[in-house]
């Protein structure tokens, strides 16, 4: 599982490209985060092999390694069991529950399931 901070730091580098840490410095609302701060967030996000860089002349690139869907499958897949128990029908079920899920949704989602 990605941190707050290290999800940012992707979505950031999804949404826009590669770039340097000052650059995603920049990206943020004020108060933006102090670039030492960015900075090891990207670099933990290297040792986790989600973030590679490249040398532009004057500093480091940086830039995704790790798709955003494969992040979101493998978030997705953790938070189904670590708090539904492995259950995806119990996920479901608690969204219809606390109705973040309409019936027009939910019919939706039966008929993609019977189009596959």
């Amino acid at each position: 599982m990605l941190t707050l901070r290290e999800e940012e730091v992707l979505q950031k580098l999804w949404e826009h490209g590669p770039m340097s840490v000052r650059q995603l410095v920049e990206l943020y609302p004020e108060p933006q985060p102090h670039v030492n701060t960015v900075s090891t967030v990207v670099r933990t996000l290297e040792a986790k092999d989600f973030v590679g860089h490249e040398s532009n002349g004057q500093g480091f690139v940086y830039f995704a390694k790790i798709a955003k869907d494969s992040i979101r499958d493998r978030s997705l897949g953790q938070v189904i069991k670590n708090y539904f128990s492995g259950s995806y029908i119990g996920a479901v079920s608690t969204l219809v529950e606390e109705e973040k899920i309409s019936l027009d949704e939910l019919k939706e989602l039966i008929d993609m399931i019977e189009k596959k």
